[in-house]
């Protein structure tokens, strides 16, 4: 009855915490967020202050998702610290329970937030981004360089028609690349030979062709022309389409298997979507492993001193194991690594790291 009503004592304590660590950064995502696209379009008089905050408030919830292991980790080490202080933990050591009484049910919550982050909040994110990038092209013409770009460049496709061929580079995507913002495309002849370039504010595409708003064409036998639609021609699907512009983020779970499918059937890499696939079924025992990893440097007793560092080792060894997550990501996106591999690596790493130190200040 003692381990009951104390594991729920603990597990409590630390689900407070974590959703109060989480709003706290949520919160100081979306100041950050909402001064930056304030000084990026500080240039653009004619967009409210309210569609800034709100494409800044859209865009929050993405970005707390990828940071979500750090506010557990924050969370597990500030409830384990507090319970120490008070002498919380020594009371429970004296009744006769061990560290691992007091630590299962932090890593049984960690476990439900983490089913709750894939199954609920991760779809809820996907739809607040595609929103965000879609009033970023309809407001902010793909001018708020949201963080979905592939690259420095932004997205690249090459697409071949009748009459010759076009590269199209867009700054920002949206509605899994049927729209774009801050588009350029380069047209060529059957020959190869360069046509003219496009600039646009936008691209939404049609029946075979791409209808670009606000555009200025600049060929090489005549002075640049504004023309406020320009149809373009294009061979590309939908489907074809999502391969080159949509990002993985921005899909929710239930939709990554059939991106999968259709990139193998088309015969495209698919390796950022299964990568993000299972990191999203792995999330649940990432948050777990974070736990451990903040059981294993924040259980000491203030009493014995050195808790400072201890505190410190558990934020490196966080930054080191994200640092860790981003290499092993970049390197299944380049196909040099499985994504199962990448995905678990995390957990694999944090879970041990923390479960034998652990076990080494418990059992010896």
């Amino acid at each position: 009855m003692v381990a009951g009503t104390l594991g729920r004592y603990f597990g409590l304590r630390f689900l407070v915490t974590a959703i109060l660590v989480f709003i706290g950064i949520i919160a100081l995502v979306s100041l950050i967020e909402y001064v930056e696209l304030m000084r990026k379009t500080s240039d653009m008089p004619n967009v409210p202050a309210t569609v800034v905050a709100e494409t800044a408030l859209f865009r929050v919830p993405l970005i707390a998702e990828r940071i979500m292991p750090f506010s557990v980790l924050v969370a597990a080490m500030s409830c384990f610290l507090g319970l120490s202080r008070r002498l919380e933990l020594v009371v429970a050591r004296a009744a006769g329970i061990s560290a691992w009484q007091f630590v299962t049910p932090a890593i049984l919550v960690a476990l439900f937030l983490g089913v709750l982050a894939t199954f609920v909040y991760n779809p809820v994110a996907a739809a607040l981004q595609e929103r965000s990038q879609q009033m970023e092209v309809e407001y902010l013409g793909g001018r708020a360089e949201s963080g979905v770009q592939s690259n420095g460049n932004g997205f690249w496709v090459r697409q071949v028609n009748a009459d010759g061929q076009s590269i199209v580079n867009a700054t920002t995507s949206s509605d899994q690349g049927v729209r774009l913002g801050g588009v350029t495309v380069f047209t060529y002849d059957k020959a190869g030979q360069f046509l003219q370039r496009m600039e646009a504010r936008s691209a939404v595409l049609g029946q075979g062709f791409w209808q670009l708003s606000d555009a200025r064409i600049y060929a090489t036998n005549a002075p640049p022309r504004d023309v406020a639609e320009y149809p373009l021609k294009t061979s590309l699907t939908p489907a074809q389409v999502r391969e080159s512009f949509a990002t993985p983020e921005t899909v929710p779970l239930w939709g990554l298997p059939t991106y999968i499918d259709l990139a193998r059937n088309a015969g495209l890499g698919a390796a950022a979507y299964r990568l993000q696939f299972h990191k999203l079924i792995a999330r649940p025992f990432v948050l777990a492993s974070m736990v451990l990893l903040a059981a294993a440097v924040s259980l000491r007793f203030f009493r014995f001193g050195g808790v400072q560092k201890m505190v410190l080792s558990g934020v490196a060894a966080g930054f080191l194991l994200y640092v860790l997550s981003k290499v092993s990501d970049d390197l299944s996106k380049a196909e040099l690594m499985h994504p199962i591999a990448s995905a678990w690596m995390p957990v694999a790493v944090g879970g041990l790291t923390g479960l034998v130190a652990l076990l080494y200040q418990e059992d010896g």
